[in-house]
């Protein structure tokens, strides 16, 4: 429970406070999405709705699930469209905000503070359509191995969440175990240059189309 409390604190000055993760991954999944297309999205971790907001150009429908009752508070401000079904649910368990298989879902700033990813690229599986996408963007384990973690200021005291580190072949040989196959993986840096570690990880999965009896 501390990670989903942190975030019901987090989510008064979350979109005021500067982050240079949570604004490169949105940089980042712009890019990565940009030529893809999609209409039925499930966005894990909505967090306070930023990424929604770009999600909904070109979606026709998301299901935008986040832990942080305050989180979605915030995102549910901000975003006013009866397009977007805001659901609060720990992607832990069930998955039971899944009334339509998505062709597109997306994870961003999430794995990190999951434990087990196994259920979750199970359930990514079992919610989407053959030849949908699974988004998936991360702070780069390069990042982790250096002490980083999420973070943010509260009066005068910092919190820490609580994060597990996820090696990139723990993500890729998951991915093919459950159907999955690598279609696009980025490392993106800060401004300072590709010599420093890399800041986000982001991995484009395509779920492998069934043709035929099999």
């Amino acid at each position: 429970m501390h990670n989903q409390n942190a975030y019901n604190q987090w989510a008064s000055s979350y979109n005021q406070v500067e982050n240079i993760t949570r604004d490169l991954e949105l940089l980042a999944k712009k890019e990565i999405l940009k030529s893809i297309s999609f209409s039925n999205v499930i966005e894990l971790g909505c967090g306070t709705g930023k990424n929604t907001h770009w999600l909904l150009q070109s979606a026709k429908s998301i299901t935008a699930v986040d832990f942080s009752e305050k989180m979605l508070a915030k995102a549910k401000e901000n975003i006013q469209n009866e397009n977007v079904h805001f659901v609060q649910s720990d992607i832990n368990e069930p998955w039971d905000f899944v009334k339509q298989k998505a062709d597109l879902i997306t994870c961003s700033l999430v794995l990190e503070h999951i434990r087990h990813l196994k259920p979750v690229f199970k359930k990514a599986n079992e919610a989407i359509i053959n030849g949908g996408y699974f988004y998936i963007g991360e702070l780069h384990p390069f990042k982790q191995y250096s002490g980083s973690k999420a973070r943010f200021q509260k009066e005068d005291d910092i919190v820490i969440l609580d994060c597990y580190t996820h090696h990139l072949s723990e993500y890729t040989t998951l991915a093919l175990a459950n159907g999955f196959e690598l279609i696009n993986f980025n490392e993106w840096f800060d401004e300072v240059g590709e010599k420093n570690i890399p800041r986000i990880l982001t991995l484009l999965f395509k779920k492998i189309e069934i043709t035929g009896d099999g």
